[in-house]
């Protein structure tokens, strides 16, 4: 047995692998992002050169991209309790561990055994029976012994790289895992931003309910004084009536919005939590730096565990190419034997053994073939995806460029259209009180103030909204995490 150890080692070292040589593939994108009038740079924060802190998006926590004391706290509920993200972290811990599992056919599995045999032998089957007449011969063995059973030597490297496909598969679901957490962060801040808006939509709501149910008593008084008809009693009825429609609708649309956070909080949101934000408060949201070159989406968690499949699938390749070649494994054995237990340990009782075999394929009706065909399609396939994946970031941010160099544009012009019907409701409520004009003419300029009231709010909420979408597509959100997601992960 002693003399094997060498050989072992040897044969050990002189694997080689059949795998191809990993290339990343070209990223099917642009180097610089799109340009025209929908991508200017206005109202986004320059990065100042050499400050490498800040020169991507995900290199920025969200703590330090996510001001409001309020919205950190959600936040940091959410990373610790939410189920799906929980779920992402037991994944990564199973891929851990079958890829123990894998690696471990690269060594030797080492057993310990004792045994005991015991056996009746026929007198007729029996030379030293027959001679001394008896019926038979009853005899038993004894047996201790260290070894290993038909440990295969990896000539060819079939079994690294099944060890490297189960590594690159456990750092792709540790990727998805990140992924998850970023989604979560932008989720629980976009519901966050969804809350706010309906907070304030509601406070308008009941601010116009009252000022058109102030109409509707002095238009009543109007007409059971004869100073206007029935038709603008009735028409500030319908105004009055369309708000109370509106007050319930965002009611409810209110308390599904905070039902939606509770489920990323994966418990009820704390009511403190949400009292006093407001969408136009100054630090609710960091602006995000410019500059940034298309290669950030390369970094994405969401990328990088497509290429992770990649690599594991240009392993399976190299595994499926060394089962066209001899396969040696070995079966080996050291101990003590005896036919008394007594003398099982007695000098002259060591026994061994050593059984090397070697298998060359030679029929197997084109299934070897067929499985590396398999594996080399099945990594063009993998090839696609990663590349769809990039093309995929750079839609989104793209996407999201696009709106963040108009929102502003569109919330100063509906500011601005805001102001020019609150003037004109005022004025034709004016004349209207003065008997200029008829109750449809205010009525119309009331709804058209209302209406724009509510899509100012609505921009606001989008404008937020996209800038928190442009923080997770360009891969912000993975740092600052909180402690707890050790914990759910252990």
């Amino acid at each position: 047995m002693r003399p094997t150890l060498p050989l072992l080692a040897g044969l050990l070292l002189a694997g080689c692998s059949l795998a191809p040589d990993y290339l990343r593939p070209a990223a099917p994108i642009p180097a610089a992002w799109p340009g025209g009038p929908a991508y200017r740079e206005a109202g986004l924060t320059p990065v100042a050169a050499g400050d490498a802190a800040q020169l991507s998006a995900d290199a920025i926590g969200w703590r330090d991209f996510m001001h409001d004391p309020r919205l950190q706290s959600l936040v940091e509920i959410a990373l610790a309790n939410n189920r799906d993200l929980r779920v992402a972290a037991l994944n990564v811990q199973g891929a851990e561990a079958q890829f123990r599992a894998t690696r471990a056919e690269l060594f030797p599995w080492v057993d310990g055994q004792g045994s005991l045999t015991t056996q009746r032998t026929p007198s007729d089957l029996s030379s030293a029976g027959a001679n001394r007449g008896n019926a038979g011969i009853n005899s038993r063995s004894y047996g201790a012994n260290v070894g290993f059973t038909s440990f295969e030597i990896d000539l060819f490297g079939r079994l690294r790289n099944l060890s490297e496909a189960a590594f690159q598969s456990y750092l792709g679901y540790a990727e998805t895992r990140r992924s998850a957490q970023i989604s979560l962060v932008a989720q629980v801040a976009t519901a966050y931003l969804a809350v706010l808006a309906d907070a304030e939509l509601l406070d308008l709501t009941r601010q116009t309910l009252a000022s058109q149910e102030s109409s509707l008593s002095v238009t009543r008084a109007s007409v059971e004084g004869g100073a206007t008809d029935a038709l603008a009693l009735r028409q500030a009825e319908t105004s009055v009536q369309t708000a109370r429609a509106n007050l319930a609708a965002y009611t409810r649309q209110a308390a599904q919005d905070e039902n939606a956070l509770a489920l990323l909080l994966g418990q009820p949101v704390p009511p403190d939590l949400l009292a006093g934000g407001r969408l136009a408060m100054a630090a609710l949201l960091a602006d995000l730096p410019v500059g940034l070159p298309s290669e950030v989406l390369l970094r994405r968690p969401d990328v990088q565990a497509a290429e992770h499949s990649l690599i594991a699938a240009n392993a399976n390749i190299g595994a499926a190419r060394a089962a066209f070649f001899p396969s040696l494994s070995l079966t080996g054995s050291i101990g003590t034997a005896s036919s008394s237990l007594s003398g099982l340990f007695a000098a002259g009782s060591a026994a061994w053994a050593f059984a090397p075999a070697l298998s060359v394929p030679i029929f197997n009706a084109g299934s070897n073939q067929a499985n590396l065909d398999l594996a080399k399609v099945q990594s063009n396939i993998y090839v696609a995806r990663y590349e769809a994946a990039i093309q995929t970031a750079f839609r989104e941010v793209a996407d999201a460029l696009a709106a963040r160099g108009t929102y502003d544009d569109q919330i100063v012009a509906q500011q601005a259209l805001t102001d020019a019907y609150a003037d004109s409701y005022r004025l034709s409520e004016l004349r209207f009180r003065g008997g200029v004009d008829n109750y449809l003419t205010t009525l119309d300029a009331q709804r058209s103030l209302y209406a724009a009231q509510q899509q100012l709010i609505t921009l606001h909420q989008a404008r937020l909204v996209n800038l928190v979408t442009l923080y997770k597509v360009l891969g912000g959100g993975w740092t600052d995490h909180a402690p707890e997601i050790a914990t759910a992960a252990r």
